[in-house]
């Protein structure tokens, strides 16, 4: 297995911290039943980056126990005042508030970090069991396709762009990331793979949302804003970011 010139502590070395980011816009009738499933015992802190939802969100996050910050409108602007606000944390997951996720992995993202063996693990809903009705083909198809470009600059492989995702705050605050929109996933991705991160994708179940309409899938409108943004972010990135990482390992469990 080929080495990441990232180094990290052994696991028995100390205890990780781990903070849960969840950036939000008009999630009332689903984040409280989602932070109230998260795993206590794993994630020390809970961040709930609020894009200036008009209904009860930030109320309702509080409520379960949540520190609510104020983020202006943006999916990755959101995304980085909660991973910036993570201070004393070693891993931040981000999940979205939606209830898509289950919050029971949390544990299965972070393990490989905190055995040092990855530095950032992403999950798969294209791999993972799918409650019917959680996800559109043409996102499913879209996570493949831009996996594939994705292997054909960098030589790593993904098959989805999930939100649901765990990362060494270090290496995240080392990346650089400057896309505040619906393009924050993809940059991390790619970002990640340039700096030569060890990478570990696994496959995570998928639900369908317990409440409220999705901003990107939910509505043509969304989709049509946020594909191009997308591609648009793909394009910046991988003329503006060589690999500089002197080695890559990005495996996937079975």
């Amino acid at each position: 297995m080929m080495q990441s010139t990232i180094n990290s502590a052994p696991a028995a070395a100390r205890s990780f911290t781990v903070a849960l980011a969840i950036p939000t816009l008009n999630e009332e009738a689903s984040i409280g039943e989602v932070l109230r499933s998260v795993p206590r015992d794993v994630v020390t802190r809970i961040i709930v980056a609020d894009g200036g939802s008009t209904d009860a969100t930030a109320a309702r996050a509080r409520d379960a126990g949540a520190d609510v910050i104020e983020a202006r409108r943006g999916y990755g602007r959101a995304c980085l005042a909660a991973a910036t606000a993570a201070e004393d944390a070693d891993i931040v997951v981000f999940m979205d508030g939606d209830g898509a996720d289950d919050p029971a992995f949390v544990a299965a993202l972070i393990e490989p970090i905190r055995a040092g063996a990855f530095d950032f693990v992403i999950g798969s809903r294209a791999r993972g069991v799918r409650e019917p009705g959680s996800i559109s083909w043409h996102q499913l198809a879209a996570g493949y396709a831009v996996g594939l470009a994705m292997r054909s600059l960098y030589g790593v492989t993904y098959t989805d762009m999930c939100a649901f995702r765990a990362i060494r705050r270090d290496a995240l605050l080392g990346l650089g990331m400057t896309e505040m929109t619906y393009g924050w996933n993809i940059e991390m991705q790619m970002r990640a793979a340039a700096a030569g991160l060890r990478i570990l994708e696994i496959p995570v179940p998928y639900r369908r949302r317990r409440g409220g309409a999705s901003k990107v899938a939910g509505s043509v409108r969304g989709t049509l804003g946020a594909a191009p943004r997308i591609v648009a972010t793909f394009i910046r990135v991988a003329t503006s970011t060589p690999r500089t990482g002197a080695a890559l390992t990005c495996e996937q469990t079975p």
